[in-house]
């Protein structure tokens, strides 16, 4: 088995280029599903991360809207000041805050943009802390009694992130030509949304927007003791009669952090499986240009197999010696591919954590994935071997010999 093995090997290194050609199909499908599969499993355990932030205990209610929230034209599609109240005498219940989130027109210096601003009750503050991992580095938080104030996510605070010249306490910014001073910066969370957000008292904005008592967003925190789930469905059935809708046309969702783990799970499965089955073409490709190298190195070998097997070589020998051969050409390209693959996620967590400003999109990189990998290539550099190993150890050593 040694002697085969390093003969193997002798063997690829003396068709260097044609051993490197032939790689090419398996490292760069082993590069590109290592690299999906880590960003995928990086984004997993990010998304994971932020729901365990949010607990178990809370109940989302939402408005079934098309395109952003806040955006309904029909009153019967938004959920409303009074929805919010019903759901605070649902049974199980321990609390409720709702949020306004509105597309605005916000001004700082000499620039403009189009942003969400985020109305929140300064009382409810603290809930949002637990569950946004909202945290004041610089300034203090919104309190009861503030009007026309505001407290800014991490990246209106970074040089160039968002403005050009960095927002800082004290600052001003307009909100729909409405002034804001800024009382506090949140720290980084590195939620994209969070950390571009402006967030001012509910009912300011109300105000500034001419919005009446609309809730683009309630969060409902179960009492210890009741399950999430029975509750939910509590809060639906309340729902249903206070907005007068029947059972499966309701213009509401309604569902527990858990279920909505679960929805982006399956979801997010299915989109990961579709990506890293495109990426495996390649590695059928991969795989056509092994068969069709050894195929090749028959041919080009038939008196040498002749000659071993006039000495004593059996077909087991020669079928071993080319599985060895079609085998190491897999697991090298692997290698090579786990590595590419490896700085491929790398790179994109990188480049997400500088230009986007946010750790959700990371790499993880883990012993299954890398050993799967290199298993994976191995396994099919050796199986596109097995047709042209059997060709070349059924050679009859005379025919072998005789060959031109």
């Amino acid at each position: 088995m040694k002697d085969h093995f390093f003969l193997a090997f002798s063997n690829l290194r003396r068709r260097g280029l044609r051993s490197w050609l032939t790689m090419i199909g398996i490292f760069i499908g082993i590069a590109a599903v290592v690299g999906l599969i880590s960003l995928g499993q990086g984004l997993q355990g990010a998304i994971n991360e932020q729901f365990e932030q949010l607990g178990k205990d809370k109940i989302i209610i939402q408005s079934k809207t098309i395109g952003p929230p806040g955006s309904a034209t029909s009153e019967k599609l938004i959920l409303t000041t009074k929805d919010l109240e019903a759901i605070k005498n649902v049974r199980g219940v321990e609390s409720v805050v709702g949020m306004l989130m509105k597309t605005s027109f916000l001004k700082f210096k000499d620039e403009s943009k189009i942003t969400f601003a985020i109305g929140i009750n300064p009382e409810d503050i603290s809930i949002f802390s637990e569950m946004q991992n909202f945290k004041v580095i610089d300034g203090r938080n919104l309190k009861k009694g503030d009007g026309f104030k505001a407290i800014v996510g991490y990246n209106n605070a970074v040089d160039e992130k968002i403005w050009k010249k960095a927002v800082e306490v004290g600052s001003t910014i307009e909100i729909e030509g409405v002034e804001f001073k800024v009382v506090g910066i949140l720290g980084k969370t590195g939620d994209p949304y969070n950390d571009a957000g402006i967030y001012v008292p509910k009912e300011t904005l109300r105000e500034v927007l001419n919005v009446n008592d609309e809730e683009s967003e309630i969060i409902a925190k179960t009492q210890s003791g009741f399950n999430p789930s029975d509750v939910a469905d509590a809060i639906i059935r309340k729902l249903r009669q206070e907005r007068d809708e029947k059972k499966d046309q309701e213009t509401f969702n309604v569902q527990t952090s858990e279920q909505l783990l679960t929805t982006f799970t399956n979801i997010f499965g299915i989109v990961q499986a579709v990506l890293v089955g495109i990426a495996a073409i390649s590695l059928v490709v991969g795989g056509i240009g092994i068969m069709n190298t050894m195929y090749t190195s028959v041919l080009e070998r038939t008196k040498e197999i002749g000659t071993m097997k006039a000495v004593g070589a059996k077909n087991s020998d020669i079928l071993q010696i080319f599985l060895f051969e079609s085998g190491l050409l897999g697991l090298v390209g692997g290698t090579i591919g786990v590595a590419l693959g490896i700085g491929l996620g790398k790179s994109v967590e990188f480049i997400a954590a500088t230009a986007l400003g946010t750790n959700l999109l990371r790499a993880s990189i883990s012993f299954p994935l890398i050993f799967g990998a290199l298993t994976f290539s191995f396994l099919i550099g050796t199986l596109s071997g097995v047709l042209p190993a059997m060709q070349a150890s059924k050679l009859k050593p005379v025919d072998a010999l005789r060959y031109e």
